[in-house]
């Protein structure tokens, strides 16, 4: 047994646990059990809350990790269906911290899709550039000509995340220094950063990042605590993220006593 684990708040455990079966790709119900010095009811119940994240996947037995499985990354279409009422949420909040004649950054994802739909119907903005990756999200803000202009990065398309990826972008770039840039992600923690499922697409988050004058991170409660594959960055590379109230009190804890800022929705 673990001799600290067993005094681990519940979700710092099943933290450990996602990162344990993400190294070994399966975990016995009994071995974690033993492991964390729990019950085998809360061993259970551990994995059933990873599960609904899609972070792991149920066997029996036990659970293997999500990130083996070829249908982990969902369609554009499919993750907007899920929190939404949180994401519109957050969107609302987001899009309250642009102002006029700003050049804003909007990476791909349904969070930064709902700041772009808020964004929109702000008829008080006028003069405001964004910059986006995301052909969707430049569809989305077509409503909102000529109050603000829309760059679209160019890159390589990704279907069923409507991004486009890949060196293209970065001559665009290179040549804009942002106001603002709103990044999205598949999971922030205090151990792994910012991080994302797609290389490709960590790797356009990282050179938007480091654009722009204030960094904001949108993440809805499903992705606090989780890790993926991908680095984007550390926690101490954003000012500021936004999730919403259902998010873990004891993960969004953890990431204040980091020195980043946080906003609920």
């Amino acid at each position: 047994m673990n001799v600290t684990s067993k005094y681990l708040p519940a979700a710092a455990r099943r933290q450990q646990i996602l990162a344990l079966i993400e190294r070994q790709g399966f975990a016995k119900v009994s071995f974690l059990a033993h492991y964390f010095g729990v019950s085998d009811v809360t061993a259970r119940t551990d994995l059933e809350v990873l599960a609904k994240t899609n972070a792991i996947q149920r066997v029996h037995g036990g659970a293997i990790s999500g990130l083996s499985a070829a249908t982990l990354e969902r369609s554009f279409e499919v993750a907007a269906k899920e929190a939404a009422a949180e994401k519109t949420r957050i969107g609302s909040v987001a899009a309250d911290l642009v102002e006029s004649h700003q050049v804003v950054i909007l990476d791909v994802g349904t969070t930064t899709t709902a700041i772009a739909r808020e964004l929109s119907r702000r008829e008080d903005l006028d003069d405001v550039t964004v910059v986006t990756n995301a052909l969707n999200i430049a569809v989305e803000l077509e409503s909102a000509y000529p109050r603000m202009t829309v760059v679209v990065t160019g890159g390589t398309l990704r279907p069923t995340q409507h991004s486009l990826v890949d060196p293209m972008a970065d001559s665009l770039l290179a040549r804009v220094r942002a106001d603002i840039a709103f990044i999205g992600c598949n999971g922030v923690s205090v151990e792994a950063g910012v991080t994302n499922l797609n290389f490709s697409e960590a790797d356009m988050k990282r050179r938007m990042l480091s654009t722009a004058a204030r960094r904001v991170l949108v993440a809805d409660s499903t992705k606090i605590g989780l890790v993926r594959s991908s680095r984007v960055s550390a926690l101490t590379d954003v000012d500021l993220l936004i999730t919403g109230v259902e998010s873990d009190a004891e993960q969004l804890s953890l990431i204040r006593e980091t020195g980043l800022e946080i906003l609920t929705a």
